[in-house]
């Protein structure tokens, strides 16, 4: 299939200018050459979806542990996806950072594309949402930092998120967070585009209205997930999606009463209609509410970096 071919391999350079980065090898991870499935133990499914399945996996040769996603040819040139996806390969293998699930590599035969992906051992946030209804402040204030920190590190490499919300967030051995979804990301040199894209009760205004936007539609979704963590659904759910629109475009949050004032803070400091106004990652980090109750543990190499 052609057109994975422009895909660089890890650790490859990639020949145009608007190269993500280097990508180094990890010791043991499953990138020293051209892979088969042929190479790999298949394990139980992890997860199904519309283009196809993920696996837990296991190297043959090092035990190395992955998820292996399995995607098939036929659906993703039915739906015209292959330029998507292969930019999507592209974003996600040459970031590195501790609440990013990494892309080890990839592979493909006659029928099928094969992703090989970083294992996130506590499965996903959504279900664990989904299970508990709610979190408390300091399971919230910590993903608020994690993310904080790793759209720091995309935003410096150009790189969009556009789709932060809780099904595309994976959970780490330590329960830290993990961005795993890059299919809406974007690499641009000036950070400015037009196109509608990611989840209808994530979506800012600037989208909706059609306007040229930019990273800080990163900070608005930030800002709805929080919320969301907290009570339970989206601060802009409604029965219709004119609502919905309406309802974002005036920027109508209603916080319960049980929200405790320091994360209303927050979430109204990133909720605002001019996306100049949304409180910087950085001040995310410092914001008073997130530094009191987040417990947020870097793994020994990040730690080292730092």
């Amino acid at each position: 299939m052609s057109y994975l071919k422009a895909v660089p391999q890890l650790g490859e350079a990639q020949p145009s200018e608007d190269r993500v980065g280097p990508t180094a090898q990890q010791p043991g991870s499953p990138t020293t050459h051209r892979r088969t499935i042929d190479d790999f133990e298949i394990g139980r499914p992890l997860g199904k979806g519309k283009f196809g399945n993920v696996y837990l996996a296991r190297l043959k040769e090092s035990r190395f542990i992955v998820a292996l996603k399995v995607l098939f040819k036929s659906q993703i040139e039915k739906e015209g996806l292959e330029h998507q996806l292969r930019r999507e390969v592209e974003i996600q293998a040459h970031l590195q950072h501790p609440n990013i699930l990494r892309l080890y590599n990839y592979f493909h035969d006659a029928r099928r594309i094969y992703l090989v992906l970083e294992y996130a051992p506590r499965g996903e946030l959504y279900k664990e949402l989904q299970k508990c209804h709610r979190f408390d402040e300091q399971r919230t204030a910590t993903i608020m930092e994690e993310l904080a920190d790793a759209l720091t590190y995309c935003h410096d490499k150009k790189v969009i998120h556009r789709d932060i919300k809780p099904e595309n967030l994976l959970l780490g051995f330590r329960g830290e967070v993990k961005i795993a979804d890059f299919g809406w990301s974007v690499h641009t040199p000036s950070l400015r585009r037009k196109t509608m894209c990611g989840t209808l009760d994530y979506l800012p205004p600037e989208m909706i209205e059609g306007r040229t936007y930019d990273e800080k539609v990163d900070l608005w979704c930030i800002g709805v997930l929080c919320y969301e963590l907290l009570v339970g659904n989206p601060p802009f759910e409604s029965p219709s999606h004119n609502e919905t629109y309406r309802r974002i475009l005036k920027v109508d949050v209603r916080f319960p009463l049980s929200l405790p004032l320091g994360a209303q803070d927050l979430i109204s400091k990133l909720l605002r209609y001019q996306p100049l106004e949304r409180l910087p990652l950085a001040q995310i980090m410092e914001h008073p509410w997130v530094q009191v109750h987040s417990r947020r543990v870097l793994p020994p190499s990040a730690q080292m970096a730092s």
